[in-house]
């Protein structure tokens, strides 16, 4: 049995942290991107490094999410 740390968003496409791990793991990338956006380094691997610390955010997301991410109108 697998726990879902996120579940589909009522309204809109996506998920949204529904353990307490989901709002570690979000809370953890927030805290890196403000980390590293602070830091002042060369631009181009900061653009890389938050383009790649999203495109992980978002596999792991999808991974954990009880349900598919589509576009939902509240009705489900």
């Amino acid at each position: 049995m697998t726990k879902y740390w996120f579940k589909p968003k009522k309204y809109g496409y996506g998920a949204m942290p529904s353990s307490w791990e989901g709002w570690s793991f979000t809370i953890l990338f927030i805290l890196f991107v403000l980390y590293r956006v602070n830091k002042q380094d060369h631009m181009v691997m900061l653009y890389l490094e938050l383009i790649v610390s999203a495109i992980i955010l978002i596999v792991i997301s999808k991974k954990k999410t009880d349900g598919v991410w589509k576009w939902r109108w509240g009705k489900e």
